[in-house]
């Protein structure tokens, strides 16, 4: 009985203290992905997400698209690296976001198309063939995705990151947030 006693007492102490660093790491990536601070950079990575079966952009990836657009305009890079897979809507999201971004009046020689960057981590991999580590970025995504995108920037040798977030909330980003406390301890542990 004062064994079982001692084994729950370790249990909810144990459970305690996962919920702790949780809401601690949740917190932390909360302010940091909200926290922008954009010098000028070599580059601005925009990561990609739902483009529609239709080819339209989903509003997430209009907003961060529209804020690359922000950042190129007010000069702080004059270049732009787009970073998508080819989702199961069957559309390359690199392509869909560069002639979103050509449209706007960003020239073509001003974007770099990666269509293999299915994850995070490989678009950072795919940036670091054309842009070198040395060099300065800046990274677009949802803001609940920038730690781990700095994290997967680091992980191939970039130094000097910066980010933004996009302009655009809604209630998805409630899950964006709990899934991305687990894929930045995948990112950490399994490099």
């Amino acid at each position: 009985m004062i064994r079982s006693k001692s084994i729950t007492k370790k249990l909810k102490q144990f459970f305690m203290l996962g919920l702790i660093w949780f809401l601690a790491h949740e917190i932390y990536t909360v302010i940091d992905g909200i926290t922008s601070q954009t010098p000028k950079a070599d580059c601005i990575v925009v990561l990609g997400t739902k483009v529609n079966e239709d080819g339209s952009l989903s509003d997430r990836l209009v907003a961060r698209l529209d804020r690359a657009l922000e950042l190129y305009q007010n000069r702080k890079s004059n270049q732009i690296f787009v970073s998508g897979g080819l989702g199961k809507e069957g559309q390359y999201e690199g392509s869909k976001m560069a002639q979103y971004l050509t449209k706007n009046g960003i020239p073509k020689s001003a974007i770099i198309i990666d269509n293999q960057g299915n994850t995070t981590r490989l678009t950072a991999m795919n940036l670091s063939e054309v842009i070198p580590t040395t060099s300065s970025v800046i990274v677009v995504s949802q803001f609940y995705h920038l730690t781990r995108c700095k994290l997967a920037l680091r992980q191939v040798g970039y130094q000097d990151i910066s980010s933004a977030h996009a302009e655009y909330l809604e209630w998805r980003d409630l899950y964006g947030l709990f899934r991305e406390f687990f894929g930045f301890y995948k990112y950490l542990i399994w490099y």
